[in-house]
């Protein structure tokens, strides 16, 4: 909206900013050209007001005397004077008409040089002008990327650069963080109805089964809280704090299986938790375990019904691990890199099979294993199914 105020406001400024450069410009010219011209006139008309430069001529004239006739010198200037205080006052009055003229005439040059100036000097400014105008709040890739000399215009078009590039991380992480606030909340909300219907539907449902769903109910219940929280810090903060601690791997495995399992049931579909014991990890508890359940959620989604779906823990070669196999549509190979990248979605599966799926739960998972140090594998062969491993380093 800033932008979009500044670009409405800066033709009428730049209008009259061009008006006033110009002024400046042409009254700067024509002052220097009439100083000019006025010394040129000032200093002749001294020249020609100092001694004059004609000399006395001296004649002879026959003079008649007692003793004859004989010769007189006598010397004439007046005349001569005369003529050439004459000849240079008409010079003088000849040079200030021209002078007059020629003033005029550098006048309205003058004008038409102070705008040229003028709009050579505004013209990147009219470049920033023509970007601010093109900006729209949903787009903000737009760029002066002014080159030449590195002058004050030059830094200007930096600045408003360096303020779209500002302008533009603030809200690809805003937009970032609605859409991953809406995605992590997702699941822990969908576990919750679901085993609620699924207790809700069995009026026969006794004591310990109806415990059982109310613990997972207020497992989910805190972790969504605690999603919520660090959501807020990430708004705040850019990341959330991570609260480091040992993290028993098959309890892990446990809990998130147990959220997932009425939800399963719901699709018919088996789901198996494998876990060796004695196998921890240094992490965020929530994170791993939100990690495992966008693999599990995953899974569950897409697998089809009547199927099995393993969720395991375990040791290979010095690493932990955390493993989800579905008996899926599995991807094929050439598509395997991509599953990880933000808002991928399958060819043919535009928004999951049920539309909830939002593209980001398998890149939340692989920056919340490269934040603990390890990483996320994919095993998968079209119509076999699918093995995503998470892999950390074991403490």
């Amino acid at each position: 909206m800033r932008a979009t105020k500044l670009a409405e406001r800066l033709p009428s400024w730049m209008g009259s900013i061009r008006f006033r450069l110009t002024a400046i410009y042409s009254l700067l010219l024509f002052g220097l050209w009439a100083l000019l011209i006025g010394l040129v006139y000032i200093g002749l008309a001294r020249e020609l007001d100092a001694e004059p430069v004609s000399k006395s001529f001296v004649i002879e004239r026959p003079v008649v005397t007692p003793q004859g006739i004989a010769l007189q010198e006598e010397t004439v200037r007046a005349e001569f004077q005369s003529l050439e205080h004459l000849v240079n006052q008409r010079a003088l009055d000849q040079l200030r008409n021209y002078a007059f003229g020629a003033l005029a005439m550098l006048f309205l040059i003058s004008l038409v040089v102070g705008w040229f100036v003028a709009g050579m000097v505004l013209a990147p400014i009219g470049r920033i002008t023509g970007v601010a105008r093109e900006i729209q709040a949903t787009d903000l890739s737009k760029r002066i990327a002014m080159t030449g000399p590195k002058d004050e215009l030059r830094d200007l078009a930096d600045t408003f650069d360096g303020m779209l590039e500002r302008l533009q991380t603030a809200f690809e992480a805003q937009r970032r963080f609605i859409q991953d606030a809406s995605h992590e909340l997702r699941n822990p909300l969908a576990v919750m109805r679901t085993n609620l219907d699924v207790a809700l539907a069995d009026p026969d449902a006794d004591a310990e089964e109806l415990r059982r769903t109310a613990s997972v109910v207020a497992r989910t219940a805190t972790r969504m809280s605690k999603l919520v929280d660090d959501l807020l810090a990430y708004a705040r903060h850019g990341l959330p704090d991570q609260a480091w601690e040992r993290v028993e791997l098959d309890r892990l495995v446990t809990e998130t299986a147990d959220e997932f399992r009425a939800p399963a049931a719901a699709r018919s579909i088996t789901l198996v938790h494998q876990s060796a014991p004695d196998i921890a990890v240094i992490g965020d508890h929530d994170r791993l375990k939100q990690a495992l359940a966008n693999l599990i959620g995953n899974a569950v989604r897409l697998a089809p019904e009547q199927s099995t779906i393993t969720v395991a823990s375990g040791e290979l070669d010095g690493w932990a691990f955390l493993s989800v196999a579905d008996e899926g549509p599995g991807i094929p190979a050439e598509q395997q890199e991509a599953v990880f990248e933000r808002f991928w979605r399958a060819p043919g599966q535009p928004d999951g099979e049920d539309g909830r799926s939002s593209g980001l739960g398998l890149t939340i998972t692989r920056e919340i294993a490269e934040r603990h140090g390890g990483r996320v594998s994919l095993a998968s062969e079209p119509g076999e199914g699918s093995t995503f491993v998470i892999w950390l380093p074991r403490c």
